[in-house]
């Protein structure tokens, strides 16, 4: 990785930020983070891949309650069976329009609804801001990358990557 320190500052810098919001909001910390995983593993960049992230995690979301939903409903761990498959076949199904084209985050919003047992209200704000702490993280590391070449860092850093330090 060519800038890994201006990366590192970044998402050092802003992680302990978002703890620290998570904390003090009563956020849910860990679905934050997953959602900031979803921006850095789906393909589009800038605030495209904040929709993409957005879009497919809060379907995954859906999918996850539909199952809970309907497995409650029916009182039946065979529906909820059933449901399980056709939720997957669905999330693999929507990939095919572009705004819902990254499947694993229909599956991170999926999983994230299942270990918090249909919690909307816990998991939807946790997932919109992670998803920016993604994208905010990416726009520092740009600007750290920035300042790092006008102050004619760059040759500094990559000479103590080379030598092992």
């Amino acid at each position: 990785m060519e800038h890994r320190f201006q990366v590192a500052l970044s998402a050092g810098l802003l992680a302990a930020l978002w703890a620290g919001l998570a904390d003090t909001f009563h956020l849910v910390t860990w679905i934050g983070f997953l959602a900031c995983s979803t921006y850095f593993a789906q393909p589009k960049p800038g605030f495209q891949g904040v929709l993409l992230t957005w879009l497919t995690n809060l379907s995954g979301v859906f999918w996850a309650w539909l199952v809970i939903s309907g497995t409650s409903y029916f009182g039946s761990a065979w529906v909820g069976y059933l449901l399980t498959g056709i939720v997957t076949s669905a999330m693999c199904l929507q990939a095919s329009h572009n705004k819902l084209s990254f499947i694993p985050g229909a599956f991170i919003g999926c999983c994230i609804t299942f270990a918090m047992a249909a919690d909307i209200a816990a998991i939807v704000p946790a997932l919109i801001l992670g998803a920016l702490l993604g994208y905010a993280m990416t726009l520092l590391t740009s600007q750290l990358v920035s300042l790092s070449q006008k102050l004619g860092l760059s040759a500094k850093v990559a000479t103590a990557d080379e030598s092992g330090q």
